[in-house]
């Protein structure tokens, strides 16, 4: 048992929830701020994290469930668990469904504007992984999944969604899509030969990486707009600067003709960006506020 767990943790790639979770974090708190002018409890930062760890976990079950055909074709993902053989399809649907359980009974302790919200929330958990079947734009369904993450942190300790959450919503879908435009690089030979959709394929590997790079300018925009839009202060503002060299940096990593990077781009820097925006938001309205 314990070794089936440790393969589905390997499968789902569990230790990404550090793209999301601090942003989540960062949501409720800023909102908390914003709205009531003092901290969420503790209650509500541990139900908010049992419903991140419920969503991503299946969410991306589901993304190995539905795309397992493509994924036992595809040289870079036939080693994963279930075209490997290593799990079964009856094991993962368990999973899944054991997640969507978690995220159910989290949310109904939360605020109710989370509760009513979640079916949106579930659709785009599970619509996603359709999407490279039709559109090229399947990477901003991503950035705008992922992006519930801050979203309902924010909706779950305020009740409310106001002006500062929707551009923080926008702000992280912008820097989700653009990184994954990244990291479909590296698929761009196969899914093309199958017949897939991204903004690789239908761009080219420069056009991508171009459009990756003014995503992110459109990320830079949407920080410095929450900066003025609430009362952040400096600290949050020295954060952004880090942040910004980042991005500069991830984008200097990966290049039309050398995709060798990618992966430290896509996970080692954007690990660190999430950690490090988190990390000074929460001086700010903790320690410095």
């Amino acid at each position: 048992m314990f070794k089936k767990i440790a393969i589905f943790l390997e499968m789902i790639k569990f230790e990404h929830t550090l793209f999301a979770l601090p942003f989540a974090f960062m949501g409720s708190i800023l909102g908390s701020v914003v709205v009531h002018h003092h901290l969420p409890s503790w209650a509500q930062i541990g139900w908010i994290l049992l419903a991140m760890v419920g969503a991503r976990t299946a969410a991306m079950s589901l993304n190995r469930l539905i795309d397992a055909a493509i994924d036992k074709k595809n040289p870079r993902t036939e080693g994963r668990a279930i075209p490997a053989g290593l799990l079964k399809i009856g094991e993962v649907v368990l999973f899944t469904i054991v997640s969507f359980g978690l995220l159910f009974w989290a949310a109904a302790e939360l605020e109710p504007l989370a509760m009513r919200l979640l079916p949106i929330a579930v659709f785009f958990l599970v619509f996603y992984s359709y999407t490279k079947r039709f559109t090229w734009l399947c990477h901003v369904v991503l950035g705008l999944t992922i992006a519930l993450a801050p979203l309902g942190g924010w909706v779950a300790v305020t009740n409310s969604a106001d002006w500062s959450a929707i551009v923080f919503y926008l702000t992280v879908a912008f820097w989700t899509a653009g990184f994954d435009i990244i990291y479909a690089c590296q698929d761009y030979e196969f899914d093309k030969s199958q017949g897939l959709h991204s903004i690789p394929v239908r761009f080219g590997l420069k056009g991508a990486l171009w459009i990756a790079r003014g995503f992110h300018i459109l990320t830079a925009i949407g920080f410095i707009s929450l900066y003025l839009m609430t009362d952040l202060s400096w600290m949050y503002f020295a954060g952004m600067i880090i942040a910004y060299a980042i991005l500069f940096y991830e984008h200097k990593l990966v290049k039309p003709h050398d995709l060798s990077k990618v992966n430290t781009a896509f996970f080692s820097m954007n690990g660190i960006l999430s950690v490090v925006v988190f990390v000074f938001t929460f001086l700010d309205l903790v320690v410095f506020h």
